[in-house]
């Protein structure tokens, strides 16, 4: 009796091996290509902001809207360096890499200060807004304050100065009075030099403006003047004031300035 061996049908075993390896190269193929397509989606959406200072605001338009990206003119600034018209800074800086329909910042040259800068003290509010645009100028930050010695609405401060020369930007700000009763959103900070440390801290904490931890600093030495020869008759020449510890050398915003409730004054004090 013959016994016949019969071999064993290893295809459908290797047809299932092939198939599995095929389905797995589908799905790293898949996969590689969907990390080509998000990096190519990403990335080829963004662009490098160019730069654009000196450039006039309509080539600097025109550029970035060549790429995509959306530019605003949120500053004008007087400069001697830069012309009219001209674009003196930007943000984001040039060479940054940013999204498509980015925002780019810039701040336009109005050239040259050219005008006076008018006095508007002791005119209404609104007739002063009119006066200052007449030239070119335009009102900037307005603060009220209760000032019973001047009518409610006139102007009782402005900064920059009349006639300044060298001003920055062609916003003025103005103090108004305000009535009486009425709770003043700004002040005008007045010369604390020469007085007690502890005096002008109490001073501003009554009206709501806060002082950062003094700055000590020594203080000078007065030189003593020579002594010419003097006729009898001659007046003597005063010592000058010597500075004790405590007392105020300096400040900032210096005197003058406009600073609103809840800002911050740095007073330097003597050692």
């Amino acid at each position: 009796m013959r016994i016949r061996i019969r071999p064993l049908r290893l295809r459908p075993i290797k047809d299932f091996f092939q198939g599995a390896v095929l389905l797995m190269a589908l799905v790293f193929t898949a996969l590689v290509a969907a990390v080509l397509t998000m990096h190519f989606a990403i990335h080829g959406a963004e662009v490098k902001v160019p730069a654009l200072k000196q450039m006039t605001v309509a080539e600097a338009r025109s550029q970035t809207s060549g790429l995509g990206l959306d530019l605003e003119v949120d500053n004008r600034y007087y400069s001697a360096d830069v012309p009219a018209g001209h674009i003196l800074s930007q943000a984001p800086a040039p060479g940054s890499v940013v999204r498509r329909e980015w925002r780019v910042r810039v701040a336009e040259s109005l050239g040259p200060q050219k005008v006076d800068v008018p006095s508007v003290l002791g005119q209404q509010e609104r007739i002063a807004g009119l006066n200052l645009r007449r030239v070119g100028l335009e009102a900037g930050t307005v603060a009220h304050i209760p000032w019973p010695a001047a009518p409610e609405g006139t102007v009782i401060a402005q900064d920059p100065p009349p006639h300044a020369q060298g001003i920055e930007r062609p916003g003025i700000n103005l103090l108004v009075a305000a009535p009486d009763d009425t709770t003043p959103d700004g002040y005008l900070l007045p010369d604390f030099t020469g007085q007690p440390v502890t005096s002008a801290q109490s001073a501003l904490a009554r009206v709501g403006i806060k002082t950062t931890t003094p700055k000590f600093q020594d203080a000078p030495i007065p030189s003593i003047p020579s002594i010419p020869p003097t006729s009898s008759t001659a007046a003597p020449i005063p010592p000058k004031p010597i500075t004790t510890p405590g007392t105020i050398l300096s400040q900032q915003p210096p005197p003058g300035s406009r600073i609103d409730v809840g800002s911050t004054v740095t007073l330097t004090v003597a050692k």
